[in-house]
């Protein structure tokens, strides 16, 4: 049997608490905070990948200074919009 639904809410809101640089662990934890709940599985699975990646990719992809790949472009999109408003 599989991760049940809140606990992999728990889980994953934890990571993007706890990343390891300040300002990944605001913008993802922010944005857990604000998100996770209203997640179906198709997004949580997207999120879940995002936070296996690296805090540095992440933080370029967010500020602009790289092109996330295609998968988490949408993702990235969402992140970049709350970081600038």
């Amino acid at each position: 049997m599989g991760e049940a639904i809140e606990d992999r809410r728990k889980r994953m809101r934890i990571r993007a608490w706890r990343r390891g640089t300040k300002e990944m662990d605001l913008i993802l934890g922010g944005y857990a905070d604000a998100h996770l709940a209203g997640m179906d599985a198709a997004a949580l699975d997207a999120f879940d990948a995002l936070l296996a990646e690296d805090d540095h990719d992440l933080y370029q992809w967010v500020t602009g200074q790289a092109a996330p790949p295609g998968r988490f472009a949408v993702l990235v999109a969402e992140l970049t919009a709350r970081t600038a408003g």
